[in-house]
């Protein structure tokens, strides 16, 4: 026979939305409990950029300066390399935030950073081992969730569940929410690399005739993302793995004295790009944000932060609520509609600009047939390139975003 647990808010996925709202509710004093399906946060993550909005979010909590005694590093610019020809595209200098740079923390430390100042408030419990399978409900409301955990199954009551579990998520899968496939006409290979002396210090991309490679500079080695077709993995196997080398070498010619470091294929994991949004975020009882509501491509990094922004909406706009424990469900539905009609607009603007860009630049780049033919800049690239106060347009896009949010909730008591 299944334990039960009983909590006002249950929260599905320990990831970096699933994460603050646990944070941001808790803070607020409402009882809330975070369910993450794996043991702790040490895993091999990709999406480590901490932009600007974020890094803002954590000023507003009074956490900045602790936040930034974590291991990172600082990016300011972001470059590419068209061709022969190196462009800055993004300059933070000029952003209207707290940090004018990108943190390129490890998102485990993000994770346990959020973690340990939740646990500094009685209302917040976190339970790992704990895989979210299906919902609970009685009629149309969602009341729960059922887990899966080392000692067998458990349920769990709540009078508000969140779906923070991510871009493959049981639990709107289990509610029966709508998704809309938007398409995705990339995957994505992410590699490491080592970093060698004399190295350039660049975050950005670099694009030849069928190429695209990004490099992340993350200090002692490089993270790299190589962009191919969508489904197009086996065909990159099929070519073999002295071809891959070849093909990232072209790329980046400075790589081609570390080619050993990828030793097989396990060296290279595939990302399958998918760009999609629930058609409604939200049931009686059940709301779902982050990659669960709208799984984002990964041009531009903004899919973590777009998420914070996501958590930060909900706490502001549920907080109050839930620390009320007499409102139940259907005093609580209404508000699921304006949380997601505030983050609507911001996810349909930023999908939209992610998929022009891989089909207007991503697509055709790959596509292309003559590889040899010399790479023209774009004459919008070139004006970009010459002006700081340009450059600051993009890095506002990356770094900040459309509708920013911003904490606006009371503070509860700490534990003692």
């Amino acid at each position: 026979m299944s334990q039960v647990l009983s909590t006002r808010c249950c929260i599905a996925g320990g990831g970096p939305a699933g994460m603050m709202l646990g944070l941001l509710l808790a803070r607020a004093g409402v009882d809330v409990l975070v369910l993450e399906k794996h043991a702790d946060f040490l895993r091999d993550f990709r999406g480590d950029t901490v932009h600007p909005s974020t890094l803002q979010v954590m000023h507003e909590l009074g956490l900045l300066e602790k936040f930034l005694a974590r291991p990172h590093e600082e990016v300011r610019e972001l470059r590419a390399i068209v061709g022969d020809t190196e462009l800055v595209l993004a300059n933070f200098k000029h952003a209207h935030t707290r940090c004018r740079f990108i943190a390129m923390m490890p998102q485990w430390e993000f994770l346990d950073f959020l973690r340990d100042e939740a646990e500094l408030f009685p209302g917040f419990h976190l339970m790992q081992n704990a895989e979210v399978t299906g919902i609970l409900q009685h009629g149309d409301v969602v009341n729960g969730v059922q887990v899966l955990t080392p000692d067998g199954p458990l349920q769990v009551t709540a009078d508000l569940v969140i779906g923070a579990d991510g871009r493959h998520s049981a639990v709107r899968g289990a509610a029966g929410l709508v998704v809309r496939d938007l398409g995705a006409p990339i995957d994505v290979l992410w590699m490491r690399l080592p970093k060698m002396p004399g190295d350039p210090s660049i975050t950005g991309g670099r694009i030849s005739p069928g190429a695209f490679l990004v490099m992340i500079d993350r200090r002692t080695y490089w993270q790299c993302a190589y962009v191919i077709p969508k489904g197009g993995i086996d065909a990159v196997r099929a070519r073999g793995l002295e071809a891959f080398r070849a093909e990232l070498v072209k790329a980046a010619p400075l790589l081609a004295n570390r080619m050993d470091a990828l030793a097989s294929w396990d060296d290279i994991k595939l990302l399958s790009v998918t760009v999609d949004r629930l058609e409604r975020w939200y049931r009686p009882g059940l709301l779902c944000i982050g990659d669960a509501a709208h799984a984002m491509s990964p041009v531009g990094g903004v899919g973590i932060n777009l998420a914070i922004q996501d958590a930060v909406a909900a706490a502001n706009i549920l907080a109050a609520a839930l620390a009320d424990t007499q409102l139940d469900a259907a005093a609580l539905t209404p508000l699921l509609a304006r949380v997601e009609k505030r983050r609507l607009f911001p996810a349909r603007v930023i999908q939209a600009v992610q998929v022009a860009v891989q089909n207007r630049l991503l697509g055709p780049v790959l596509a292309a047939r003559d590889v040899n033919t010399p790479m023209v800049v774009p004459w919008p690239l070139k004006l970009l390139g010459r002006s700081s106060w340009l450059q600051a347009l993009p890095a506002y896009a990356v770094g900040v975003g459309v509708r920013p949010e911003h904490v606006r909730l009371p503070v509860a008591k700490k534990a003692s």
